[in-house]
């Protein structure tokens, strides 16, 4: 278990940021046969609790083990919730969820298991959610990433394209501690 599973920092420092230009966006695509992404086209609770919680296990993630069933469902059910799985060699290795609002998609949550992580697939999924995002008629693509996700996330996230419009700090919330 790595030393960020094991302790929270004291503070919680998030990182929002943004594309609003499509010409911005730098894109970083595999060229692997073994991958395939695929979109999750009926809301499935259990397959993603099990993404979610391997993708954030080590980085505490827990606001969707928080909620019921039927309000995952629900969430997964919205016209405005799309979910991509990535596979390698037909295992799950990793998500993007993206959440469209209007003329703004946010990619809600994105990343990788553990045993899928250096392999360049992140940027390859990452460039996936993206494309899928101005390709669904987003002016305005954004996301937002702490000091508890991967240590790597903030610097995908800038090579691709974004740019940091705003950063919060605050006391560590009791449930990621």
């Amino acid at each position: 278990m790595s030393a960020i599973a094991q302790t929270a920092p004291d503070r919680l420092v998030t990182t929002y940021l943004q594309m609003t230009d499509p010409a911005h966006f730098r894109p970083a695509f595999s060229d692997d046969h073994r991958v395939v992404i695929r979109r999750m086209d009926r809301p499935d609770t259990a397959f993603y609790r099990f993404l979610y919680g391997e993708v954030g296990r080590e980085w505490r993630w827990r606001d969707r083990l928080l909620l019921s069933d039927d309000e995952l469902f629900d969430l997964l059910a919205q016209p405005s919730t799309t979910v991509y799985v990535l596979y390698v060699d037909g295992a799950p290795a990793g998500y993007v969820e993206l959440n469209k609002q209007g003329d703004e998609t946010e990619i809600a949550y994105f990343g990788l298991r553990a045993a899928y992580q250096g392999s360049g697939y992140g940027k390859h999924l990452l460039s996936y959610g993206i494309a899928q995002a101005w390709a669904g008629g987003a002016r305005r693509v954004w996301l937002h990433t702490c000091n508890l996700d991967s240590p790597h996330a903030l610097s995908n996230y800038l090579k691709r394209g974004f740019s940091i419009h705003h950063v919060d700090e605050r006391p560590m919330p009791a449930r990621y501690s």
